[in-house]
Parts: structure tokens; C-alpha cells; sequence
């Protein structure tokens, strides 16, 4: 096998892993994924215009209308009109969607506090490197 092969085969596993191991923790918050992502995103770069949360999430407006209705109805985001477009609405967490953000983002960090134990410094700093190279790319 040759190492890019290898890699392939490293990268579609971890995917699945660490998929699987997201789905069991949003299974608890009686979110679906995309709605958490969707918490996740804002929680990070809130508030945001319909449009540019879209965009970070790689889905359609549509899409990201219909999720966040249903985030709304769960007084989880909340829509405000933007201050220099009347005809667009800024997207933000409520108090409730923050601590949920907040409980989900806890999770990440033990599993990255997991992760990075198995890890040497030196080898958390050049795998931090590599994904901020990665990042570029997606």
C-alpha cells in the first residue's frame, strides 16, 4: 500500500470514528447534527447573516432557513435585523443556545485533552500545523 493510500485509508477512518463519536453526543442533546453544527458555528462567529452561515456549513440558504427556523421555535438562535441591510437578518444564539453551544464545545475539549495525551508536544504542534494546511485546502 502505498503511503497516500495509507493516509486515504487513515483519514476515512478517523472521519467515521470521530462521526460516530459526535452522533453519540449530539444523540444526548435531542439536537440533530446539523442543527448542532449549526450551534457550533455560531457559537464561534456569531452573529452571522443567513448567507455567511451557509457558507461555513457548506449548505444552501434554504437549507440553513429551515434549520434555523427550527432552532428558533426551540429558543435556541434568535434573528436580528442587521444594522445596515434592511433586507437581511443577523443570526445569533440565545442564553439557552450559548449554554448548549457551551455544554457540546466541554465535550470536544475532552476528546481533543484524550486525544492529545496519546501525543508529544512536539507532535501536537506538527499536528496542528498539517491541519491549519488542511484547512486551507477544504
Amino acid at each position: 500500500m502505498s503511503d497516500l493510500e495509507t493516509l486515504t485509508h487513515l483519514f476515512v477512518e478517523f472521519y467515521e470514528r470521530l462521526s460516530s463519536w459526535e452522533q453519540e453526543i449530539v444523540r444526548d442533546s435531542g439536537l440533530s447534527s446539523p442543527q448542532m453544527h449549526t450551534l457550533e458555528v455560531l457559537g464561534m462567529h456569531a452573529p452571522l447573516r443567513m448567507k455567511d452561515l451557509a457558507e461555513r456549513l457548506g449548505v444552501t440558504t434554504g437549507t440553513m432557513t429551515v434549520t434555523v427556523d427550527k432552532l428558533e421555535r426551540l429558543g435556541l438562535v434568535t434573528r436580528l435585523p442587521h444594522d445596515t441591510d434592511r433586507r437581511s437578518y443577523l443570526v445569533a444564539l440565545t442564553p439557552e443556545g450559548e449554554r448548549l453551544c457551551q455544554e457540546h464545545h466541554h465535550h470536544h475539549l475532552r476528546l481533543t485533552h484524550e486525544l492529545a495525551a496519546a501525543l508529544t508536544d512536539e507532535e501536537i504542534a506538527a499536528l496542528t500545523s498539517a491541519l491549519r494546511k488542511i484547512h486551507t485546502v477544504l
